[in-house]
């Protein structure tokens, strides 16, 4: 009797859909750019996890209610004390709990200099929050490209000094396997360091346009919005005195 052999069946190619090419792949990377490359790669792992992190703080921080801090305000410089205290009190973001706080300050009859203190007291607090483990990102955003660029410089060494080991029987492909595998440290730290940078000057952006809200907000506590006649006013004022020095100067 023919012995039938059994059909192979079918695995998933290496690379192919439903395999696991993209690991091999990494692990090739890893070991063609050396400590170097794990490193940074380490670098990123830390680097992702603090955006994550300051991601989710900002938004259990909730900066984006500042809608209603502009109402309580309009409605604290109208006179309408009592319903502008109503309408933040039950806020829970920093900036509306700093301007609540400056409000009964000031309800309660104490001095305008105090009150001040305290509101930037309270903000520099929140500053701090906000500021935390941003040198973490900044040294990452800096060392990378510095380490990428060390770690090729010691693949070119070696891809040389092979070359040199050569002698007369020199091989093209140990120098161009040598240097593409130099510069893939560089194309890490580039790569690490990018969106490094980039998630850094956004988080940096929010907390100076929170410090701008809050000098804002406590500075609009204790004056009033000019009038719209004082403003063209003191616009033709300002007109006259311009034509008269430029007749002056004539």
């Amino acid at each position: 009797m023919e012995q039938m052999t059994p059909p192979i069946s079918a695995t998933p190619a290496e690379g192919g859909p439903g395999g696991s090419g993209w690991l091999p792949e990494l692990l090739e990377l890893l070991q063609a750019g050396g400590p170097v490359v794990a490193l940074l790669v380490v670098m990123s792992v830390v680097s992702l996890a603090i955006v994550l992190t300051k991601l989710l703080h900002l938004h259990g921080l909730r900066l984006a209610e500042h809608g209603r801090v502009r109402q309580a305000l309009q409605l604290w410089q109208a006179g309408r004390v009592v319903e502008a205290v109503a309408l933040i009190e039950g806020a829970r973001g920093p900036l509306a709990r700093i301007v609540v706080a400056a409000m009964r300050g000031i309800r309660q009859g104490m001095p305008d200099a105090m009150v001040r203190e305290e509101a930037m007291r309270l903000g520099g607090d929140t500053l701090e929050q906000l500021r935390s483990w941003f040198r973490p990102l900044e040294v990452i955003a800096t060392l990378a490209p510095l380490l990428g660029l060390f770690g090729t410089v010691l693949g070119m060494i070696q891809a040389f000094q092979q070359l040199e080991a050569a002698g007369n029987q020199v091989n093209p492909a140990i120098l161009s396997g040598g240097i593409w595998e130099a510069l893939l440290t560089t194309a890490a730290g580039l790569a690490v360091a990018i969106p490094t940078v980039a998630a850094l000057n956004w988080l940096e952006r929010r907390t100076e346009r929170f410090a701008h809200d809050t000098d804002s907000a406590v500075a609009r506590l204790f004056t009033r919005d000019l009038p719209l006649e004082i403003r063209t006013e003191a616009r033709h004022v300002g007109g006259e005195h311009h034509d008269a020095v430029a007749v002056g100067a004539d």
